[in-house]
């Protein structure tokens, strides 16, 4: 199963317009009780640069996650679909506040494999918060080994996980 970045800009562009949407409720409370201007039109014309400017952040963020790792599967060679050989423990919070879970990687090949294992990290909706690629290289013949996927920024809500893409290599 191939990679497909276009479904994640989109799952990008669907965050956006929710973070858009909740920015917008937030930001119209804080900036009307403090401006000196506060005409109608001037409240709703900081609301809405301070939602852009939100929803810029957090489309650039998950963007940037995507392309970068969309880089490092292209750069697996002869990869093979491993997805069934993953498992995904429960998401927890680091000492940095940072969204974290443990990678399980079975490899059921005759000969010592490397793994290379997108993780998605999802809001309770579904929404694509964030993604990461993470390798667990040499894994011997018929054993598991893990790894630790640790999202690029701290992530708030409930965090869930998924496995985007699984290459054994």
């Amino acid at each position: 199963m191939a990679w497909n970045r276009r479904g994640a800009v989109r799952v990008a562009a669907a965050v956006t317009l929710g973070l858009t949407g909740l920015a917008g409720l937030t930001g119209l409370t804080g900036l009307t009780g403090c401006s000196d201007d506060s005409t109608p039109s001037s409240v709703a014309s900081r609301a809405a640069s301070a939602v852009a400017s939100i929803g810029a952040q957090a489309t650039g963020a998950i963007a940037s996650a995507t392309a970068e790792a969309g880089r490092k599967l292209d750069n697996v060679k002869n990869g093979a679909n491993a997805k069934d050989s993953v498992q995904l423990g429960t998401p927890t919070t680091d000492s940095v506040g940072r969204s974290t879970v443990e990678v399980t990687v079975d490899n059921t090949d005759g000969s010592a494999k490397s793994f290379a294992v997108q993780v998605e990290f999802k809001d309770d909706g579904g929404n694509l918060l964030d993604t990461v690629v993470v390798t667990v290289s040499d894994v011997p013949s018929h054993k598991s080994a893990t790894a630790t996927a640790r999202s690029n920024r701290k992530l708030s809500g409930g965090v869930k996980t998924d496995v985007g893409t699984a290459l054994r290599y």
